[in-house]
């Protein structure tokens, strides 16, 4: 007598429908919120964007349309848009690079990216999403900057949108196709580099077309419609091409822009920038991989230490940089809105003194790192501030030209400030959330958290002030 053995049935893979309405399921038993306060919520932040955003334009319109701007040359203040223009798609490139763009959640990375799911099912919501959300958020800047601008009528906006839901799907598009293959394509790197760069050089001709009495010519043709009929197809091409390449977008792509969109949101959730700075340091430090180690100097504790500082800022090229972008834009404010250079002039000091002080931040938050170098805490500090002050103080002096052609007493006042609110900043305390509150008629105040997150920055509004007062 022969017994016949069946194999069990296999298991059908679900589909990504069937996936989400399960995980929809769950978070109801867990989370049993109505659709009407996601609607009160989303409306409340649609609200409050809407609201202080048409403040800002109708601001910057006010501020454009005054007379102390209107006596500035056109060309030059057109120019210095483009500048900026070009330079903040290159910021905005950058970003969507570092966040992925596609995210899934902790919990997918570990039940579902891994598994037989249909890669491109399960993320096409998102892609949607993210396509969706370029698409309309360039256009909206780019028609909020164009009745900033002063061009409020009805073919003027219809143009900007053009142009600005061109530049957000190609963007868009081009940063999942970058996602999606490894290693990062070097057209991708290159252009995260070129549009600094080409903002960068299109900003030193203005400004020195404007030291030599002469502006750089306008174009024939209307910028806004070529750039919007220009990238139409391309947007087109790169939305297409990303859909496509949606099954090659790896496990490694979504995690690592997962960690930094996790690090942002909890950074800004506790009001504390240094949880973020912490991720993107330790990634800057680990692109860089090996490095040519060279014996220091011989001498005391004092002058090692500013040797070890010294070879950091060699080897971290991109705190250097920023000093010199924000060089150039206190120049390029200068050229295009004089009005506002003073207080430029200290909130760009500021933020270039605090592009030199990784070593204070490193120093002040660890101490580990203190025991082990030794000395006295004080020592450590102002040993890491010998950089930042030298940088602040070639900075401020460099620029200086732009606002008055030989120093004021007042200068070595607000100079002292700067590099103080750095040092302020850069030895800053673990974040206490336990501190005084203060009842008003508005709400209630946490007093001591907010002097907490305006440690540095309110010593430059003190000296802006004084710069406006001193007249």
């Amino acid at each position: 007598m022969t017994s016949t053995r069946t194999s069990p049935p296999a298991l059908a893979t679900p589909t990504p429908r069937q996936v989400r309405a399960r995980l929809r399921d769950a978070r109801r038993r867990h989370h049993p919120g109505s659709l009407g306060e996601v609607l009160t919520d989303a409306y409340v932040v649609v609200l409050f964007v809407a609201l202080y955003g048409w403040f800002a334009v109708a601001a910057i319109r006010d501020h454009l349309t005054a007379p102390q701007v209107a006596r500035t040359d056109p060309g030059d203040r057109y120019w210095i848009a483009v500048a900026a223009v070009t330079a903040g798609a290159g910021l905005v490139w950058w970003g969507l690079r570092l966040t992925g763009p596609l995210l899934v959640t902790p919990a997918a990375q570990a039940w579902l990216v891994s598994s037989p799911v249909d890669r491109r099912a399960w993320l096409l919501p998102r892609f949607g999403a993210l396509v969706g959300g370029g698409t309309v958020g360039g256009g909206v800047l780019a028609v909020a900057a164009a009745v900033a601008g002063g061009h409020d009528r009805p073919a003027d906006l219809a143009w900007a949108a053009v142009a600005g839901v061109s530049c957000g799907a190609t963007a868009t598009g081009w940063a999942v196709v970058a996602q999606s293959a490894r290693p990062t394509p070097r057209w991708a790197r290159r252009l995260a580099v070129g549009l600094p760069a080409a903002g960068a050089t299109i900003a030193v001709l203005v400004v020195l077309g404007h030291a030599a009495g002469r502006s750089l010519p306008l174009l024939p043709v209307p910028l806004t419609p070529t750039v919007g009929l220009a990238l139409l197809p391309v947007a087109v091409a790169s939305t297409v091409s990303a859909y496509r390449r949606l099954p090659r977008v790896d496990r490694a792509a979504l995690t690592t822009g997962a960690q930094f969109a996790n690090a942002a949101t909890t950074a800004a959730v506790l009001l504390d920038p240094s949880l973020l700075a912490a991720l993107v340091e330790s990634r800057r430090w680990r692109a860089i991989g090996l490095v040519s180690g060279r014996p220091l100097r011989a001498g005391g504790r004092f002058a090692v230490l500013l040797q070890t500082e010294v070879r950091r800022l060699s080897r971290r090229r991109g705190a250097l940089v920023g000093w010199a972008g924000a060089l150039l834009t206190m120049y390029a404010v200068a050229v295009a809105l004089p009005s506002i250079a003073g207080p430029a002039h200290l909130v760009l000091a500021y933020l270039a003194t605090c592009r030199l002080t990784g070593g204070l931040r490193a120093v002040s938050r660890s101490a580990g790192l203190r025991r082990s170098l030794g000395g006295n805490d004080a020592l450590l500090r102002l040993t890491h501030l010998v950089v930042p002050g030298l940088g602040a103080t070639v900075w401020y002096l460099a620029t200086l030209p732009a606002l008055r052609p030989v120093p004021v007493p007042l200068d070595a006042v607000l100079l002292l400030g700067i590099v103080t609110a750095a040092f302020w900043a850069g030895t800053r305390p673990p974040m206490r959330y336990g501190g005084a509150v203060v009842n008003t008629p508005f709400a209630m105040v946490p007093v001591d958290l907010v002097r907490q997150v305006l440690r540095g920055p309110d010593l430059v509004a003190v000296l802006v002030v004084v710069q406006l007062l001193a007249g």
